[in-house]
C-alpha cells in the first residue's frame, strides 16, 4: 500500500476563502438557458418560467455567484434585446454559436433567478462588436436607482450588481471581434473609466489568457495589465481539461496545470505592480474552468443553426469527479490571490446538473465534489506539508500520487484530498497535534469500482458520496485509507 504524511499547523495560512471562488457561469449557449434553467411548459415551472427543479439543484449546489451571459456569446450580444416586454423582443442570430436566441431571458429575467436561488451575479460585457457606450449603459440599467433614461426604463429597485468582466477571451481568433492585447488594453481602459463614472463601487475584470496554451500567453497579460491595472480589480484565466486517448495518469494530475498556470500569471501580474510601481495587489479570477471534451466538438462553424441545440453535453464519469475535485484544491491552495472561480458551466452545457426537456433534473458525478468543498471548504486554508510517492506522466512529468489541502474554521479543520494511483489505496498519516481540539473525525468519498461509472435520468443516483469507517484519530495523529482512484473529504472537529 501506497503511504503519504502530513503536517498541518494553523500558523502556516495561505489565505482566507472568499465564497466566490465557488462560483458557476451561465451562458447563452446550448440548452444552459432554454430548456436548462428556464422552460416555461414544464411541469415544476414557476411563474417566471424557471424550473424549480433545477433551482432546487441549484441552491443544493450551493453556489454563490454565476457569471452571464457569456462567454463567447456575449462578444456578440445586444443586451437591449433582452428587456421590455417578452413578446416584443427580437430573435437573433447568435454568431458564437450559430444558435437562434430568442431573447426570452434577458437581464431581467436573470436577476429574477439569480435573487430566487440566491446567487450573486457576476455581469459580462460586449467588447466584441461594441464596446463603452453600451457598457456604461448597461451599469446604468442595472445599478443607478432612478431619475436617468435606463434606470427609469428599468423600473424597480436597482439589481446593485458588483462585479464586471471587461469582455470575453478576446486574446482569441475565434472570438467575434478578436482584438491584439494593445487594441484590448486601451477599449478596456476607456471601458473601465466610464463604467466606473457609472457606478464608481464596481469591481472590473480585465480579460486574460483564454488558456496557458495560448501562444499569447504572459505578454498578453503583460500588455493588458501594463494598460489597465490601476483601473481594473482582477485578471481572468480560463482552463479546460481532458482525458487524452488512454493517457489517464495525466488526466489525473492535470491540476498540476492549474498550479503553474496561476503561479505564472500571478508573477505577470507582480511584475507589472513591480515595474509600474503600483500600491495595489492585483487578484485573479479563475473564470472558466472545468473538464470539457473538446476532442469530441465539432467546433461552431459546423454547426447546424437552431434554437437551443444540444452542445457539448459532455457526460461525466467518477474520474472526470475526482478530476473536478482536485482542481477545487488547486483553486484552494491558491486563495490568497485567487478571488473568484466560476466552473463553466452550470446546467446542461459540460455542467454538474442536466435537465430534459419536459422530464427530470439530476445531479451529474461532478456536483458532488463541488458542492461538498463549497459546503466545507470555508475558512482559513493551510499551507500542509506533504511526503508522498510519486510516479511520471507523459503530459505533467513525474508528479505526486497524493494532492491535498486543508480549510482550518472555527468549527474544525477539513481535508480535500486525491489519491491520483489508479490501482492502489494510499495511507495518509497527519499530524494534527498543533490542533489539539481536534477530537472526531469522518471520511465522504468518491470513488467506484468502475472509475467509468456515470449518473444519468435512468440512474440519477448510480454515483455519489459514501461515508467510510471513522479514520483513526489518537494523540494528534490521524490515519485513514484513501481508496485508489479517489476524491476525498476528512472533517475533523
Amino acid at each position: 500500500m501506497l503511504v503519504s504524511t502530513m503536517t498541518i499547523d494553523p500558523a502556516f495560512r495561505i489565505g482566507e476563502v472568499d465564497p466566490r471562488l465557488y462560483g458557476s457561469f451561465v451562458e447563452h449557449m446550448g440548452r444552459c438557458v432554454y430548456t436548462g434553467i428556464h422552460e416555461p411548459d414544464h411541469p415544476t415551472a414557476d411563474e417566471h418560467g424557471f424550473r424549480r427543479d433545477t433551482a432546487d439543484l441549484v441552491r443544493e449546489l450551493g453556489t454563490p455567484l454565476v457569471r452571464y451571459p457569456g462567454g463567447n456569446f456575449v462578444s456578440g450580444y445586444r443586451w437591449e434585446d433582452g428587456i421590455g416586454p417578452v413578446e416584443n423582443r427580437p430573435t437573433r442570430l447568435d454568431l458564437a454559436w450559430r444558435s437562434l436566441e430568442t431573447n426570452h431571458v434577458g437581464v431581467d429575467e436573470f436577476m429574477t433567478w439569480a435573487r430566487t436561488v440566491g446567487v450573486e451575479p457576476m455581469m459580462a460585457v460586449n467588447l466584441g462588436t461594441r464596446g463603452i457606450d453600451a457598457a456604461r449603459s448597461l451599469v446604468e440599467y442595472c445599478n443607478i436607482a432612478s431619475g436617468t433614461y435606463w434606470s427609469d426604463l428599468r423600473g424597480g429597485s436597482p439589481y446593485g450588481i458588483k462585479t464586471w468582466c471587461l469582455g470575453n477571451e478576446m486574446d482569441g481568433p475565434w472570438q467575434i471581434g478578436h482584438k491584439t492585447a494593445g487594441e484590448y488594453a486601451r477599449l478596456a481602459l476607456e471601458t473601465a473609466k466610464a463604467m466606473r463614472q457609472v457606478d464608481p463601487s464596481i469591481e472590473l475584470v480585465a480579460c486574460g489568457s483564454s488558456g496557458r496554451q495560448m501562444p499569447t500567453f504572459g505578454s498578453w497579460e503583460a500588455t493588458v495589465l501594463g494598460e489597465t491595472y490601476d483601473a481594473v480589480d482582477y485578471v481572468s484565466l480560463h482552463g479546460y481539461y481532458q482525458q487524452h486517448d488512454d493517457d489517464r495518469d495525466s488526466f489525473l494530475a492535470c491540476a498540476t496545470d492549474m498550479d503553474a498556470f496561476i503561479d505564472e500569471v500571478v508573477a505577470t501580474a507582480d511584475h507589472v505592480r513591480a515595474v509600474g510601481r503600483h500600491r495595489k495587489r492585483l487578484y485573479l479570477s479563475f473564470d472558466e474552468w472545468n473538464v470539457w471534451y473538446q476532442s469530441r466538438f465539432a467546433g461552431e462553424t459546423n454547426l447546424e443553426i437552431e434554437q437551443a441545440p444540444r452542445l457539448i453535453e459532455d457526460v461525466y464519469s467518477v474520474t472526470d469527479a475526482v478530476v473536478v475535485g482536485n482542481l477545487l484544491i488547486s483553486l484552494l491552495r491558491h486563495a490568497d490571490r485567487v478571488k473568484i472561480g466560476c466552473q463553466a458551466q452550470l446546467v446542461n452545457v459540460i455542467a454538474t446538473i442536466m435537465t430534459e426537456p419536459g422530464g427530470p433534473a439530476w445531479r451529474q458525478a461532478s456536483f458532488h465534489p463541488y458542492a461538498l468543498t463549497t459546503r466545507y471548504g470555508r475558512g482559513t486554508v493551510l499551507r500542509p506539508a506533504i511526503t508522498a510517492p510519486t510516479h511520471e506522466t507523459a503530459r505533467h512529468g513525474e508528479v505526486p500520487l497524493l494532492d491535498a489541502v486543508a480549510v482550518h474554521s472555527d468549527a474544525g479543520t477539513v481535508l480535500f484530498a486525491v489519491n491520483r494511483s489508479q490501482t492502489q489505496p494510499m495511507t495518509l498519516e497527519v499530524d494534527l497535534r498543533a490542533l489539539p481540539a481536534l477530537s472526531t473525525a469522518t471520511h465522504t468519498v468518491i470513488a467506484d469500482d468502475d472509475p467509468d461509472a456515470v449518473n444519468t435520468a435512468q440512474h440519477p443516483d448510480r454515483v455519489t458520496p459514501r461515508d467510510l469507517d471513522d479514520p483513526k484519530l489518537d494523540g494528534g495523529r490521524l490515519q485513514v485509507t484513501l481508496p485508489a482512484l479517489s476524491w476525498n473529504m476528512i472533517r475533523l472537529s
